[in-house]
């Protein structure tokens, strides 16, 4: 499924040589939704680039699973990870395609990467007969949701959060 949209960057499916790459975009990814919230998202740790990337080393090989990276120039700047879903009552869903993770490297952004990984991710899905595609984004990233509506998804739920503790 390698894919070459833009002469620099290919995108392609993810290998278990990748998890390093992988796992520290993940802690990025981590990292900036703490940033954004530190009440409600998880913290990085020490172990969290390990962690991530050996939980997506545990789906690389799902057939209802895409992790696709984008790579220029022999370096992994960014993946997608999406997967079919079947109905979900907990989500009040029927089966979907969900957008579990997306990451661009910051110093990869702004130049379309995360629009080729998008794309990549929803013909996946549509290869898959997925019957719609789904994400959650964090509230306080505007620039994802702009490029999330451009794709043409729409917004269906707001999730809130409240502290329970003194």
């Amino acid at each position: 499924m390698a894919t070459r949209q833009n002469p620099d960057v290919v995108i392609r499916r993810a290998t278990p040589r990748d998890l390093p790459a992988l796992g520290k975009l993940g802690a990025s990814l981590v990292r900036a939704h703490y940033e954004f919230d530190p009440q409600r998202f998880l913290p990085e740790s020490p172990e969290t680039a390990s962690r991530y990337g050996s939980f997506l080393g545990t789906q690389l090989h799902d057939s209802d699973v895409a992790i696709l990276v984008a790579e220029q120039e022999d370096v992994v700047i960014g993946y997608v990870y999406t997967a079919i879903e079947g109905y979900d009552y907990m989500s009040l869903r029927g089966p979907a395609g969900v957008l579990h993770d997306i990451v661009v490297d910051p110093e990869h952004r702004g130049q379309g990467v995360g629009r080729m990984l998008l794309d990549a991710a929803m013909a996946f899905l549509k290869s898959h007969r997925a019957p719609r595609a789904v994400l959650s984004t964090a509230a306080h990233n505007e620039t994802a949701q702009r490029l999330f509506e451009r794709a043409g998804f729409r917004r269906t739920m707001i999730e809130m959060t409240a502290e329970l503790d003194d």
